[in-house]
């Protein structure tokens, strides 16, 4: 008789972790868990599918689903020449900001009240224009992790549109040099973009400008000081006023404006771009419940399972997908920061955390990789090659999260 790991398990298992930041990609945190499902259920078939909602990761993941990888140089944040790279398929092209004006492009150990007050999106404009250029009808705009709070200007800019200073002078499309535009001149924006679809991913509803805006809420997280969050809040506010006398709507309070510094804002605003989940529009995009069509268990994941997680990130949009067409979501995280009832509402069957096998933080992360193979096992031990007896279930050790009948 096969022991309970040789069964054969009804479905697939698809495993579809978003990177566990600070410790493994998403891709290697997929093939560690997948190790240990094969091991313990050398029969189970496993899908691993590595994650992104709009980030860092997004067009990666486009890549390993088809779309061509598309190289070009651009500016960075601060001024210098760097490579990008975004994903192309057919008419749409999908472009990671952060690839452009991300915080690893501002070549110093850690951001500043400097950085943050001088980083441009001018770069993210520039990889715009460039899938114009190779016939892009559809612009996907990923915008996580950046290292701006320039409201857009630059990435305006960069396709055409001209900030003026009261003297009718050029501004540089910043956070700090915002505070003196007095006109937006669109007259000259890429004339191709009146027949672009342009989407902004975004798992944020923060708004421009306020007590939950684009300054006040992740200027310190760029490096801004509170005099910093200060004025770049002062100059958020004059160049909302600005681009809405110009197109005639003022959208700062729109939810998600505030993301990536106002990048979202003006893209809205200006361009008239549809502000929508980010895991949402990608799963859409790879078609992913394809994927998980018949699947036996989704196994989701990322380095923090939080509060921030529960607001629509990566994992719980996974597991809503997946039990939309009626597929159990286990969740594994580096530490678990839930409550089992908000699991429970966020579709997870289950949490595995590292921290459950490995309680100090710093060893959990740095042994991330073996940690999530070892998880990979319990899971297939506890919940793939036979029912679930118990109630409860947490890697390895005390209950967490209720099964879902």
């Amino acid at each position: 008789m096969d022991t309970p790991y040789e069964r054969k398990v009804a479905g697939h298992v698809v495993v579809a972790p978003d990177k566990f930041k600070g410790s493994v990609s998403a891709a290697d945190a997929a093939s560690a868990i997948a190790r240990g499902l094969r091991t313990a259920a050398p029969n189970l078939t496993v899908v691993e599918f590595p994650i992104a909602d709009g980030g860092e990761g997004t067009v990666e993941m486009m890549i390993r689903q088809g779309y061509t990888a598309v190289t070009c140089a651009v500016i960075g944040p601060l001024q210098q020449t760097i490579p990008a790279t975004y994903a192309l398929r057919g008419g749409t092209a999908v472009i990671e900001m952060a690839s452009a004006a991300g915080l690893a492009h501002l070549g110093t150990p850690e951001p500043t009240s400097t950085t943050a007050r001088t980083a441009s999106t001018r770069g993210v404009g520039q990889l715009m224009r460039h899938a114009l250029d190779r016939g892009a009808q559809r612009i996907v705009l990923g915008v996580g992790g950046s290292a701006t709070t320039d409201g857009g200007a630059g990435a305006l800019t960069a396709l055409g549109a001209r900030i003026l200073d009261s003297c009718g002078d050029p501004l540089y499309p910043c956070g700090q040099d915002l505070a003196d535009a007095a006109v937006l001149d669109i007259d000259s924006l890429d004339p191709r973009l009146r027949d672009t679809e342009v989407v902004v991913a975004c798992d944020v509803d923060n708004p421009l400008t306020g007590p939950r805006g684009a300054a006040a809420v992740y200027g310190p997280q760029k490096g801004a000081d509170s005099n910093t969050v200060t004025r770049l809040e002062h100059a958020l506010g004059q160049w909302a006023d600005v681009v809405g006398a110009t197109v005639d709507r003022d959208l700062r309070h729109l939810p998600g404006a505030g993301a990536a510094g106002g990048l979202a804002f003006a893209m809205a605003a200006v361009l008239g771009a549809q502000l929508t989940s980010g895991i949402d529009l990608l799963l859409k995009l790879t078609s992913f419940t394809d994927i998980v069509d018949g699947a036996a268990c989704v196994i989701v994941g990322e380095g923090s399972l939080d509060a921030q997680s529960l607001r629509g990130k990566g994992p719980v949009g996974v597991a809503r997908a997946a039990r939309h067409i009626g597929a159990p979501a286990v969740a594994v995280a580096g530490r678990c920061m839930v409550t089992d009832a908000d699991a429970r509402t966020a579709g997870f069957d289950a949490v595995y955390a590292l921290t459950d096998l490995e309680s100090d933080e710093r060893r959990s992360m740095a042994h991330a990789k073996a940690l999530l193979e070892q998880i990979g096992s319990i899971i297939a031990r506890d919940r793939l090659s036979h029912p679930p007896t118990h109630q409860h279930d947490r890697a390895g050790a005390a209950p967490a999260v209720a099964h879902r009948p």
